[in-house]
């Protein structure tokens, strides 16, 4: 029963702490690293919120610290697959039903969990699983998922407040359904708030979610599902399960019942998963909603007239934060011949100032990338440009993963437009230059616009306003996030709404109310108070 209309105002983002030395949010947190690091944690599927698990155990150990084991996760089977959509419908009918004002209380109670009970809980697992130092760990795996809780919640009364006009005599009316069926998720290892708003975005608009992270995120992905339980989820509204992707969509993409997917990831496994999707259509009782994050190239054009620390600043900073392990990391920068001798030097005297190691020593600017696949795919990249002519390494360089898998920041200078570090995604801390004639700043918009197949981000750092308005326009469709003297990283919900298009995704904007819309299904209601009782019109009747 419905008593009231209940709207949930525009939140404020949550504050970053700054873990300074002696603050208690540092000591917090040092302490609940110890005890992670204390004990093996067991963790279990969670399906129609009971615990399961298949005896097939997955070792768990931080990227910098090769030697430790954080946990053992069980591996999902075919059958803990098909188990979790039946929990998941099993349990849709009373979720959609229930009264907005109680479903929105868990998420809302989930923030403040996390916000405050849980805050170093979450940072202490996304830094030891992820390799994330502190500040990269508070401004995702607490801030931004607190961010996207709250805002998701704003949203959607604010799609709910929206109806129809009526004139006299008739009353119109909306309704915005949950999809017909379940909602699968699929989360990449590289941000805890990621994991946490795909399966939940679907969720608050009434949907139930099979959620499965990767394989590099279940221990900060098994805290999250932790937190929402306690706030009041209903047991199978999202079902946490840690399958090989195969088996994923060997049984999601061919139910009945498969209504969407919400996906951050690689462009090449999205791509296959589309067209899966399509050759299995007619198996579907609606056409399912696709929703992708996928791939970035993202670049940084400098103007002849930039200030040259503004430049260093943004690239250090977009490139090397979190190892490059952003999708909008910078990972290619376009130099003015007039200031590339003093951004290059810049560049390389900063570069020998970071620190790389493990997440404990608050120091380190630069911890380890996630595994050692990516460790490998990322030395190649740099091994190339040590022995091509066409390019060469001008800081950094070295790879070390004998105790975690350290790559040092690393920037490479090519002299060719189409050098594969300027199109290629590394997915890692190496950023390339490429150097252009300082009377050739139209030329290498469109160079910058060409590149690259990605869409996702991208910078312009420029002093001069009309440079700016001609890279903003005619880089239009080149990034679906375009930033004016700043790196190509750190959107904030409420602030900056996420998504790229081209090889990037779907650029459904996370963080928004555009992303929200994809998990509805709008009905109008149409009441007619007096209705016609003949078939007449006046037309028919002879002048």
């Amino acid at each position: 029963m419905n008593l009231g209309y209940f709207h949930y105002t525009l939140p404020s983002n949550e504050p970053v702490l700054a873990y300074a030395p002696g603050s208690p949010e540092k000591a917090a947190l040092k302490k609940i690293i110890r005890e992670f690091k204390a004990q093996e944690q067991d963790i279990p599927m969670i399906i129609g919120g009971k615990e399961f698990r298949s005896g097939n155990k997955i070792k768990i150990r931080p990227p910098h610290e090769l030697s430790h084991t954080l946990a053992y996760f069980h591996r999902s089977s075919v059958e803990h697959v098909q188990s979790a959509i039946r929990a998941a419908l099993a349990a849709k009918p009373s979720w959609e039903a229930m009264n907005w004002e109680n479903r929105a209380a868990i998420f809302l109670k989930a923030a403040d969990l996390l916000a405050g009970k849980y805050r170093a809980h979450m940072n202490a697992a996304t830094m030891l699983g992820q390799s994330k130092n502190v500040y990269q760990a508070e401004i995702d795996g607490v801030c931004e998922l607190v961010d996207f809780l709250r805002f998701n919640i704003h949203y959607l009364s604010e799609i709910y407040r929206q109806q129809p006009t009526s004139p006299p005599g008739v009353h119109n009316r909306l309704e915005y359904r949950p999809l017909e069926g379940f909602v699968l998720a699929i989360t990449p290892f590289n941000f805890t708030a990621i994991g946490g708003n795909l399966p939940t975005s679907a969720a608050i608009c009434g949907n139930v979610v099979v959620w499965k992270p990767a394989d590099t995120q279940v221990y900060s992905a098994h805290f999250f599902m932790k937190i929402l339980l306690e706030a009041g989820l209903p047991d199978g509204v999202i079902n946490l399960i840690y399958p090989e992707g195969t088996e994923l969509g060997q049984v999601c993409f061919s139910h009945r019942d498969f209504a969407g997917i919400h996906f951050t990831g690689s462009t090449a496994v999205f791509n296959t998963i589309w067209k899966t999707i399509g050759e299995n259509i007619t198996k579907y009782k609606s056409y399912p909603r696709i929703v992708g994050e996928t791939g970035g190239k993202d670049f940084v054009l400098v103007h002849p007239d930039a200030d040259p620390d503004v430049a260093v600043t943004a690239l250090i900073r977009g490139a090397f934060e979190f190892q490059g392990q952003k999708c909008s990391a910078a990972s290619r920068a376009y130099l003015p011949s007039n200031l590339a001798p003093v951004i290059r030097e810049k560049l390389k005297a900063v570069v020998k100032t970071l620190k790389v190691g493990t997440v404990e020593d608050f120091r380190n600017f630069v911890n380890a990338v996630i595994d050692e696949k990516s460790f490998d795919k990322i030395k190649g990249y740099i091994d190339l440009a040590g022995s091509n002519g066409k390019a060469k390494i001008i800081a950094g360089g070295s790879a070390d993963k004998s105790k975690g898998y350290f790559i040092e920041p690393t920037i490479i200078e090519t002299t060719d437009p189409d050098y594969v570090t300027l199109k290629e995604e590394i997915f890692g801390p190496v950023l390339t230059l490429y150097v252009y004639e300082e009377d050739a700043f139209e030329r290498t918009i469109e160079l910058v616009n060409r590149t690259s197949p990605y869409a996702l981000t991208g910078s312009i750092i420029s002093r001069n306003r009309q440079a700016i308005e001609q890279a903003t326009e005619k880089l239009r469709q080149a990034a679906g996030n375009f930033y004016i003297n700043d790196k190509p990283t750190g959107a904030v919900v409420g602030q900056q709404p996420f998504g790229g298009a081209r090889g990037s995704g779907t650029n459904d904007k996370a963080g928004s109310i555009i992303n929200l819309y994809r998990w509805l299904s709008a009905r109008t209601i149409k009441e007619t108070f007096q209705p016609p009782t003949d078939h007449g019109y006046p037309f028919l009747a002879e002048a």
